[in-house]
């Protein structure tokens, strides 16, 4: 009754019902009644036997009606079938509607009473409409008890009205909690494995009749598997899957146990299968999700990021984004073998990198399937051998980076980085540091795949680095540097959204940021880092005791995380001992001495902008830093541009005594000694 219903069954199915109606109007009415198909030809035709054209209607069928496929689903004795029946036809045929009119003995109640099925039916049985019965237990009828039980009226559910009828769709009061589960054209080789185990163990359930059907509970981060497992298994065992979220459960009981009934009976009428996703199991939707699985019986599966506590019977399996050689060959898959090969080395890259489940794979190839199909005289095998990731044109890590970071985007805010290795200022010791970091970020997967230090554990395999110096020393613009050298997405971390009050909270915040980077592998910039990462207090209260549970979780996540994570301070003396052994670089960024100012002041201007007589020496004797510079001459630039004339340094030196008068100390006659 799931499948698609043909034309010559709908047709011998009404028949049938035609036939049941004339049945039961002989039941309501002492002379037997013509079929209402033959009732305008009764002068010529003979009356024909109900009981004869029900057996005619049942041959001509050649398969189950919908009322008997009912019937022996949900157990109905032949009073509840007939009382069904009545209670259908008193909605399709007038005829009989008047018949029930005519027995009540009253013309306004057109309608089946308990009392009237009670009189005229065969093998009544009060327990009919008790609430344990079908009729009432799966709704398939209504009752109006405000006349009483035995006088209210009975009404047909609309639902199983259409199923009599021959028409099977889902309930109109379901039809905006429930979607199809959608299906993924590929799988990966574990997805595909997980796969064949749900099917195994839900099939093994079926096959045991005295056993119940197991939950199953797929946990992991990959939530287009989950549901392209749930409905590949359903559909091995012949039904579809429909798909609740859980904040759609309702919290009541009341509510819940309404919902729940109805999905029971759309699951048998339907042959589906149900999966709950379930984002937070802890959570008030969570808990109502947990308590609706524990009660759903049939085919039901749990996609959550983490296995929630039931108490019935459930299988665990983990789903999580393909790793290692398994999204690479996901990528290869997806792309097609022509795509992958002209995508080169870059592959590679980009399927280390990029922790993207499996429906981002396969989207982001199905859209660089164009541009990596290009005949080899527009993109040469040369040139794509030749392609890095920090080069803006390949398709594919810039296709990743735009998928990838969405998560990321609603916790921190992106930087873009546009500067480049010349705009940084600093001495060789440190710009060798910031080349090995960067080489590290660029290598990654030949060290950690192809040499398998990947396989050596997962912690440590992260780049946490410190940047520890004066305010305007051009930490943040090192992090930007690193960024746009490898294409790398770049996010500051606003400590007072991460931080809380709140006992949990701050490592809920925290755990939200590391695992929206993961994806991306996004370089994360924590400001002024000492806010959150200073020396752990000695316990002496309960509060002493969480902000050190804290510091304790952010270097856990810190060892773990495989991209950067930049952590900028002007006290490097204030961090914990524990914090700094865990940190892989730790760049000191000086105060520059006077050769570096005279660098940062000759790049300081835009070869467009229109200068007068600068004394770079002169100006190179200021002792500030490289951000306090460039303040100097923007304020300068804006001061000339609004005079109409070039930048000179009568502007630069009223910039300098603005920019001093923030710190709160006047510039020295020798620093701005013959500037004007």
């Amino acid at each position: 009754m799931n499948a698609p219903l043909a034309q010559d069954w709908t047709i011998g199915n009404q028949q049938l019902l035609l036939a049941e109606f004339a049945r039961l109007k002989q039941r309501l009415q002492a002379a037997p009644v013509l079929p209402a198909s033959t009732a305008s030809t009764a002068s010529t035709v003979s009356p024909i036997d109900p009981a004869v054209a029900i057996i005619e209607a049942h041959k001509a069928l050649g398969s189950e009606s919908a009322i008997d496929w009912l019937t022996d689903a949900f157990g109905l004795t032949t009073f509840e079938r007939d009382l069904l029946l009545l209670c259908a036809g008193a909605e399709m045929d007038g005829e009989l509607a008047s018949l029930c009119a005519l027995a009540h003995g009253e013309p306004h109640r057109p309608w089946v009473s308990f009392s009237l099925a009670l009189n005229k039916l065969d093998s009544p049985h009060w327990s009919a409409l008790t609430p344990q019965r079908p009729l009432r237990r799966w709704r398939l009828l209504e009752v109006d008890d405000s006349a009483g039980l035995a006088a209210g009226r009975l009404r047909i559910d609309e639902r199983v009205l259409h199923f009599l009828s021959g028409i099977n769709e889902l309930d109109i009061r379901l039809a905006h909690l429930l979607r199809p589960a959608l299906t993924l054209p590929l799988q990966a080789a574990s997805h595909a494995a997980t796969t064949q185990a749900v099917t195994a163990a839900l099939e093994a359930a079926n096959n045991d009749s005295g056993q119940a059907i197991p939950i199953i509970v797929l946990e992991g981060d990959d939530l287009a598997a989950k549901e392209d497992i749930a409905a590949r298994s359903a559909d091995a065992l012949g039904l579809q899957c429909l798909v609740l979220v859980a904040e759609d459960i309702p919290a009541g009981a009341e509510e819940r146990a309404a919902l729940l009934t109805l999905w029971q009976r759309e699951a048998t009428l339907l042959g589906a299968a149900l999966l709950v996703l379930v984002a937070e199991p802890g959570t008030i939707a969570g808990e109502a999700a947990r308590a609706f699985g524990d009660r759903v019986g049939g085919v039901c599966l749990l996609a959550c990021p983490s296995a929630p506590t039931l108490t019935a019977k459930a299988l665990r399996f983990g789903v999580n984004k393909p790793e290692g050689a398994d999204r690479r060959q996901l990528w290869i898959n997806a792309l097609g073998p022509q795509a992958s090969l002209r995508a080169g080395p870059e592959l590679d890259r980009a399927a280390s990198h990029f922790n993207l489940g499996s429906r981002a794979v396969q989207n982001i190839a199905q859209a660089l399937q164009p541009a990596l199909s290009l005949p080899a005289v527009e993109k040469s095998p040369a040139a794509i051998a030749t392609s890095s990731p920090h080069n803006p044109l390949t398709p594919l890590w810039e296709g990743c980076r735009q998928e990838s970071r969405g998560g990321l985007d609603n916790l921190a805010q992106r930087i873009e980085a546009r500067a480049d290795w010349h705009a940084l200022v600093l001495p060789e010791a440190q710009l060798a540091v910031l080349r090995q970091i960067a080489a590290h970020l660029r290598q990654r997967f030949t060290v950690q795949e192809s040499w398998g230090f990947a396989a050596q554990g997962s912690r440590g395999h992260g780049l946490a680095t410190l940047f520890a110096g004066e305010s305007g020393t051009g930490k943040t613009l090192a992090a930007e540097v690193l960024a746009h050298t490898l294409q790398l997405d770049l996010y500051r971390i606003d400590l007072s959204a991460v931080v809380s009050k709140y006992i949990g909270e701050t490592e809920k915040n925290l755990r939200k940021v590391f695992d929206a980077a993961e994806d991306c592998g996004a370089i994360l910039l924590f400001d002024e880092a000492d806010a959150l990462f200073g020396k752990r207090t000695e316990v002496k209260d309960s509060h002493d005791r969480h902000a050190n549970i804290e510091v304790s979780y952010l270097l856990q996540r810190m060892e773990a995380y495989r991209g950067l994570a930049v952590l900028t301070t002007n006290l490097k003396a204030s961090l914990d001992s524990a914090f700094m052994r865990r940190l892989r670089f730790v760049v000191q960024f000086p105060f520059p001495d006077q050769p570096q100012r005279r660098a940062l002041w000759q790049r300081v201007f835009p070869p467009a902008t229109p200068t007068c007589d600068l004394d770079i020496e002169k100006l190179s004797r200021l002792s500030m830093t490289g951000g306090s510079i460039r303040n100097i001459a923007l304020n300068a630039a804006f001061l000339a541009a609004d005079a109409g004339e070039p930048v000179s340094m009568g502007h630069l030196l009223q910039a300098a005594h603005a920019e001093a008068s923030k710190r709160e100390r006047p510039l020295a006659d020798a620093e701005t000694r013959g500037w004007a």
